[in-house]
């Protein structure tokens, strides 16, 4: 028996982390984890971004442009047509707060700094490869509470592998 098929009235939004840019352009890789998730990171840009509002921030541009020159082009490639989201005072004084309550490392400020860009936004969800520090399991219902603490909903934290898992696949 089949429910209903989401559709949503208005798209969700969606803040990209760096993370998941990189292993959309980077080289195929012989790990084999490494290699399914850019293979996943691809099938979701590919056929699952279309249905969100996504973001990026001058944080992931930032680091999208570091490293390896021709790398770094094909990374802000991939993004030239994302929209970006401003870094202000309240996403700062958050990441401030994650780091001191200890939701986020004290040696991760820009782990902190893209959940706090999110959820100032207002983003829906933050998607993310950082299983570190941003969508991890152990630390992720602290990360919510401070943020909540804040006044803000935390976005949903999660990969491409766990977002846009509602098609009609029958």
């Amino acid at each position: 028996m089949r429910g209903p098929l989401y559709i949503p009235t208005m798209a969700d939004s969606v803040y990209i982390e760096s993370s998941v840019v990189s292993y959309l352009v980077a080289r195929a890789s012989r790990d084999l984890i490494t290699a399914g998730r850019q293979a996943i990171t691809a099938e979701w840009w590919q056929n699952q971004r279309c249905r969100f509002d996504v973001y990026v921030s001058a944080l992931v541009i930032e680091e999208l442009g570091a490293g390896d020159r021709s790398a770094a082009e094909l990374r802000l490639q991939a993004v030239a047509d994302v929209p970006s989201l401003a870094v202000g005072p309240e996403a700062e004084t958050l990441a401030e707060v994650l780091l001191s309550d200890g939701a986020v490392p004290s040696n991760s400020p820009r782990d902190a700094l893209h959940i706090a860009i999110a959820a100032a936004h207002g983003t829906d969800y933050l998607l993310t490869w950082n299983f570190r520090h941003i969508n991890n399991a152990e630390t992720r219902r602290h990360v919510v509470r401070v943020v909540a603490d804040h006044g803000l909903v935390c976005p949903t934290l999660c990969s491409p592998e766990e977002l846009g898992g509602r098609v009609d696949d029958e």
